[in-house]
């Protein structure tokens, strides 16, 4: 069996999508890469397929004609913490941060190439156990360790001095791990829910975050781990 065919390893994927040809194209493009795949035309038929055969992933449009594609995220969280990656249309930030705070794992915009969505969904299964821990306790995002028991933070080898601001904002994107955590999420988990609109605050943190994280690091790459997503929050990726 070749590298693509074991890329799904089986997994099921219900898949929803209100366009015929997409739904057709996409499908067979994850059915030749080892993933079954269950097409959904609307959001009645997904909320059906998912009470009765509960897929491990779920890949979600968002337009459908019928059932708003967020309610089908809020039905879902009620119930699993199954991955959730939704389509998008190019310009609809708000509605990637709603689905995002609903509890959606990722998003791809569309018009989307298939390389693409492949590395997502690949990412978010790995991801999907939740970030790699060392023996002592200590989370390992990339180059970057946070020790969770003395709130202490590595770059490589080279210790980073941060603020207890700073550090909460580094482990809150270091458990989420690949994952977009909006701004708003950010805000209130790390100054409280009377920030969560105070958007500034965010900027000038993760500048500063950077800033430290690459100056501590020899190869002064640490700080890019931490990707913009412009208009919708932040994510921690490896490097």
């Amino acid at each position: 069996m070749d590298d693509a065919r074991r890329e799904g390893t089986g997994l099921r994927v219900l898949f929803v999508e209100d366009d015929a040809e997409t739904r057709r194209l996409v499908a067979r493009n994850l059915e030749a890469h080892g993933y079954q795949v269950d097409p959904a035309a609307d959001g009645a038929t997904a909320l059906a397929r998912w009470e009765a055969r509960r897929p491990d992933l779920l890949l979600l449009d968002l337009g459908l004609p019928d059932v708003d594609g967020l309610e089908i995220i809020r039905r879902v969280r009620r119930e699993a913490t199954t991955p959730i990656v939704v389509l998008s249309a190019r310009g609809r930030e708000e509605q990637k941060v709603a689905a995002l705070d609903l509890g959606a794992d990722d998003y791809v915009t569309k018009p989307f190439g298939m390389s693409e969505l492949h590395a997502r969904l690949r990412a978010l299964l790995r991801r999907a156990a939740g970030p790699e821990r060392e023996l002592d306790g200590s989370l390992l995002v990339g180059r970057i360790r946070l020790d969770l028991v003395h709130h202490e933070v590595r770059a490589g080898e080279a210790s980073v001095h941060l603020t207890p601001r700073e550090y909460e904002l580094l482990r809150v994107l270091a458990a989420a791990r690949g994952r977009v955590v909006t701004h708003h999420r950010l805000l209130e988990a790390v100054w409280g829910r009377a920030y969560a609109d105070e958007g500034h605050y965010l900027h000038v943190y993760v500048s500063q975050l950077r800033r430290k994280l690459d100056a501590a690091d020899p190869a002064g790459e640490a700080g890019s781990a931490i990707v913009s997503e412009p208009g919708v929050g932040y994510r921690l990726e490896s490097t």
